[in-house]
């Protein structure tokens, strides 16, 4: 039987974030979702509570503010029970290349995409190791693997966020939780769309995917949701490349 208890997930009121939510709800599962955009948080957690009828809980959180994340682990578990799953899909990137790169841009990168993805597991540790089927998944990118002359401080952390999978892996592991990675390739979110903006972008992007063509949100929350059940029961430290063939040709 799938693991019942309730998943939390940042960046969870709209792109990626959303998808994941969306996909573990439609298991059955109650979902925390955190994010930033307090409003968007509280709506996509109504409309997702309507759509699957299942607990939800919409919170306004900074992922950086690592004092806070104790409390908000509290109020999720009031209102939704008993936790036991994480995605870590909030992330932000800055167009700041190696000679234009500041000590802000560089910071607020790495403190929300990797920094805060293992203060989250600490966080949660309790709820984690109580829980049957216990299971993490970081949102990574295939930028963890590539090198981008225009982001590095997004290169730094996804790819940093690789390691600490691997790691927190180790550590968890024999306690019964599992911890995994998703890297997506080029996906119609939010944080894609002022680039697909740009005149030839998309046509580009598209044809680095040999299915031609970039991925959707919920091509992400599928198989986030799967690595969150036990059908992947004996999955844990792996980064799980899903990009559409991007790499297979790089």
């Amino acid at each position: 039987m799938s693991p019942t208890s309730a998943v939390v997930i940042t960046g969870g009121a709209s792109g990626i974030g959303r998808a994941c939510a969306e996909s573990v709800a439609a298991q059955g599962r109650a979902v925390a979702v955190w994010d930033l955009n307090a409003d968007g948080a509280l709506a996509a957690a109504q409309e997702i509570a309507k759509a699957h009828n299942v607990a939800t809980f919409g919170l306004g959180i900074d992922v950086t503010k690592t004092n806070e994340l104790a409390s908000a682990v509290d109020a999720s578990r009031s209102a939704v029970g008993a936790l036991g799953g994480l995605v870590h899909a909030a992330g932000t990137v800055s167009n700041q290349s190696i000679g234009a790169l500041d000590d802000a841009g560089w910071d607020f990168v790495l403190n929300v995409n990797l920094r805060a993805f293992p203060m989250l597991v600490q966080a949660m540790h309790a709820d984690l190791a109580a829980a049957e089927g216990a299971a993490v998944v970081g949102i990574a990118s295939i930028e963890g693997w590539v090198g981008n002359a225009a982001i590095p401080a997004y290169c730094a952390s996804k790819a940093g966020m690789l390691g600490a999978v691997r790691s927190m892996a180790d550590k968890l592991g024999p306690e019964g939780i599992r911890v995994n990675a998703i890297c997506p390739g080029f996906i119609e979110t939010p944080m894609l769309g002022i680039t697909l903006d740009i005149p030839g972008v998309l046509d580009r992007f598209e044809e680095t995917s040999v299915l031609k063509r970039i991925g959707q949100p919920s091509e992400i929350g599928e198989p986030a949701a799967f690595l969150l059940s036990d059908k992947a029961s004996f999955i844990t430290g792996q980064s799980i490349i899903v990009d559409g063939g991007v790499l297979a040709t790089a």
